[in-house]
């Protein structure tokens, strides 16, 4: 299941929304037994986060992949 909203105001690092992706099991309630994937992903928005009403920009609100390798601010990372 993939849980997401928008978030109208939100934390930035170095002024650029991102996103976290973590891989989580729960295999047991009762008691509570919940595993965490050791890796995940961090993805970065390619342009300075401005509010909806000052910047349409989808490269400042969307942290897709697909959306920004196009951007010419793009830097492709890690393995």
């Amino acid at each position: 299941m993939i849980i997401s909203t928008y978030i109208s105001n939100p934390l930035t690092i170095n002024g650029l929304k991102f996103d976290l992706r973590l891989y989580v099991v729960v295999t047991c309630l009762h008691p509570l037994r919940i595993y965490i994937y050791e890796d995940g992903l961090v993805r970065f928005a390619t342009e300075l986060y401005r509010s909806p009403e000052v910047d349409q920009s989808q490269f400042a609100h969307l942290t897709n992949y697909s959306i920004n390798k196009v951007s010419a601010k793009f830097v492709q990372t890690g393995s």
